[in-house]
């Protein structure tokens, strides 16, 4: 550790501070408040998959990191236990696998919006219902016991409205003493990050000199993947 600390004094004590304030796009208006955003685009794979992909542009996150909300919706549409959406669509045939989130950098979370997405591996059955139109009830159960009761939703059939059905169920219900699951999501967290494997060391150094531009000094080494407070407001 002594010769890698006299290794970087040396390399970058000549570099000189210029006192900039960190840069920030928060000016700038929501780059998708456009007409072309909310659209079904259909494409075409090169290998056979089919694929749903739900896109939303939200407000910046990145000031929220140590709750990280989005992080706690997308543990609750990932879920693939009873009760959960990809549970209902694997019971109709329809889905292989399900994954929400956001990458917490670049792109996909910023200083000037967030993006969450939505994922769908549909089947081929899956594919013919993706935005078919009927309208039974359809009831989600529990995703985590003694902490939801069933919901039940009537909605049309198809794998689109199942999605946005579950999603409004969560808004409806709202993280409010729902405190069990949060810290359910930190300790999970908080044992990965205590037994993780060892890292290459450039690409460690890579990830931390990141962290530096978006964290205060206490988070550098923690910031991207522990939660530290529970604020159901957030």
């Amino acid at each position: 550790l002594d010769t890698l600390e006299k290794w970087v004094t040396e390399i970058f004590s000549e570099i000189p501070n210029n006192g900039l304030p960190k840069p920030s796009f928060g000016h700038l208006t929501q780059p998708f408040d456009t007409p072309e955003f909310h659209k079904l685009y259909r494409v075409v794979p090169i290998r056979k998959v089919h694929s749903l992909t739900i896109t939303w542009a939200l407000p910046p996150q990145e000031q929220f990191y140590r709750v990280k909300p989005l992080h706690y919706i997308s543990w609750l549409v990932g879920h693939e236990g009873k009760g959960s959406v990809l549970s209902f669509l694997r019971k109709k045939f329809w889905a292989l696998a399900l994954y929400g989130g956001n990458g917490e950098t670049g792109f996909e979370q910023n200083s000037t919006y967030s993006i969450f997405s939505i994922s769908v591996t549909l089947t081929d059955e899956g594919y013919k219902h993706f935005y078919e139109v009927r309208f039974p009830a359809v009831c989600f159960s529990c995703c985590f016991p003694n902490v939801w009761e069933n919901e039940c939703v009537s909605f049309c059939l198809q794998v689109a409205h199942v999605v946005f059905q579950y999603v409004k169920m969560l808004q409806k219900r709202g993280p409010d003493q729902r405190q069990v699951i949060w810290e359910e999501i930190q300790k999970i967290e908080a044992n990965e990050f205590h037994y993780q494997e060892q890292t290459d060391p450039v690409d460690y150094v890579e990830n931390l000199c990141e962290n530096m531009q978006l964290f205060q000094k206490e988070d550098f080494l923690t910031g991207d993947q522990l939660l530290f407070e529970y604020k159901p407001e957030v």
